[in-house]
């Protein structure tokens, strides 16, 4: 009977994680574009501004953005509405930052619903962007699609550039005269696939980037802990078991959070900072302007936090939505700790909670070292342990190793495992230090730094967790050669 039990959530576990990645949004590659983080003066964020494009399908978004982040990221395909996946990149001109966005990311069956999906993106575009980027199509002109998207554009308060693309040759540059019609000043006319007018294009935009100001100084020892997730996982609810009050809205609406929230309170005499955040939407053909711009809200609230609480629906099990939050905070160099909720409505035996830990290594075994919490946000089971764990990541995030004992340490992993040679030659490991911390940054220093293979690096990491602890922290380790 108990092995019929342990078959029976096999399947369940089965169902939970599928292998149907088409499902649930693309699957994460490590060449795809991800938000930087650079270094803010100690104790500020800075808060980078936020450009969008937006534009009906097939006018090249996807290829603009390609161009003007001079990185070939975005799909790009003659069929519109080819890009189905939310593309952001941090890029920067002439001395100025902004994350530029490719709104683009619908595939309708009909006209209307791509019309729909236009016009949603506009509007969440003026509501979230600081400038915007209206994209029209030279080679086709005008269409009454443009004209109510700049209408929509001519009521906000964003700043907007009209950019007429697929401007090939400079003949052409003079034939602007009936995109004036549209009423947003003075169009520029651009080529994505050619570059022609590119500088020109970021020259204007940079020049009407809102000026870069730090955001609220954060209190000295202050711990900034970020609630991320999809949406009706139980975030607010969550939040709301951390204050003991209704300091946070909760519903059973998914998304009810569309802005990240802050609620300053102390937990064991540490102050804390709980930034409660929007939902990570499936792409959805209904509300993708939404969804969109909740993720970007999101990657906003983890530059800003220390450690980053993602929350999974231990009912439902793992999306791809899950991973690529996970993924993004550990780009970030934030702290993680995965929080299953809603452990009371799964169904369980003495085996259910290893069967679920095992099933999440498999599909996120790049999140290995993160601790794993089954929590209920209804009923407070292990919600004081979710902070008290949180708590702990962070300092494990601040934790810096001395020199010697790292060395110590170094010799001995040469002694037992030393790297594989190179030509036939040996590769000498020569020293280590750590050269910062949050996240923990290691130097390794060795006489070939090309010939170390990425699996030694992860031997590396590993024993290094294994001695030195680190517990739910990315760590990043450089090599270098010492001349």
């Amino acid at each position: 009977m108990v092995e019929r039990e342990r078959i029976r959530f096999v399947f369940l576990l089965a169902s939970w994680f599928p292998n149907d990645e088409t499902n649930y949004g693309a699957p994460i590659t490590n060449n795809h574009s991800r938000l930087t983080n650079h270094l803010a003066p100690e104790g500020k964020h800075m808060s980078k501004p936020v450009v969008a494009l937006v534009g009906r399908p097939n006018v090249g978004k996807s290829s603009l953005f390609n161009r003007l982040i001079r990185k070939k990221v975005a799909i790009v395909d003659n069929m519109p509405g080819v890009t189905r996946d939310r593309n952001y990149a941090e890029t920067q001109w002439d001395g100025r930052d902004f994350v530029l966005v490719d709104t683009g990311g619908y595939v309708a069956r009909s006209e209307e619903g791509v019309d729909g999906a236009v016009r949603d993106q506009a509007r969440q575009a003026i509501e979230e962007a600081d400038l915007v980027l209206f994209l029209v199509d030279a080679q086709v002109g005008i269409v009454d699609l443009d004209a109510e998207v700049a209408r929509i554009l001519q009521r906000g308060k964003r700043m907007c550039l009209l950019v007429v693309n697929k401007v090939d040759r400079m003949d052409q540059v003079g034939d602007m005269a009936p995109f004036y019609r549209l009423g947003l000043g003075d169009p520029i006319p651009v080529s994505a696939v050619t570059g022609l007018n590119s500088g020109d294009l970021l020259d204007e935009l940079v020049a009407l980037l809102p000026e870069e100001e730090p955001e609220e100084e954060a209190v000295e020892d202050e711990i900034g802990i970020a609630l991320v997730g999809r949406p009706n996982v139980g975030k607010s609810s969550l939040l709301n078991k951390f204050v003991r009050e209704e300091r946070a809205v909760v519903d059973e609406v998914p998304g009810t959070t569309r802005d990240a929230i802050d609620t300053l309170f102390e937990h064991e005499g540490q102050r804390v900072r709980l930034i409660d955040t929007a939902g990570l939407h499936r792409r959805s053909k209904k509300e993708i302007g939404v969804g969109f711009y909740a993720f970007v809200r999101t990657l906003r609230a983890l530059e800003r936090c220390d450690v980053a609480l993602v929350m999974l629906d231990a009912s439902e099990g793992i999306f791809e939505q899950d991973k690529r939050i996970v993924a993004e905070a550990i780009q970030l160099g934030k702290g993680v700790v995965l929080v299953a909720n809603k452990w009371d409505l799964v169904e369980k035996d003495s085996k259910t909670m290893n069967l679920y830990l095992e099933a999440l290594g498999e599909r996120m075994p790049f999140a290995e070292f993160a601790p794993t919490l089954f929590t209920s946000a209804l009923t407070g089971q292990r919600v004081t342990k979710v902070l008290d764990i949180a708590l702990r990541v962070a300092a494990e995030r601040g934790k810096r190793v001395p020199t010697h004992p790292l060395n110590v340490f170094f010799e001995n992993i040469l002694e037992e495992y030393p790297p594989p040679k190179v030509r036939g030659r040996d590769v000498r490991g020569l020293y280590v230090t750590q050269r910062r911390t949050a996240p923990p940054t290691l130097v390794v220093f060795f006489n070939r730094p090309e010939g170390i293979p990425a699996s030694y690096l992860r031997f590396l990491e590993r024993r290094l967790r294994e001695t030195f602890g680190f517990e739910g922290v990315p760590i990043r380790i450089e090599v270098k050669g010492r001349k």
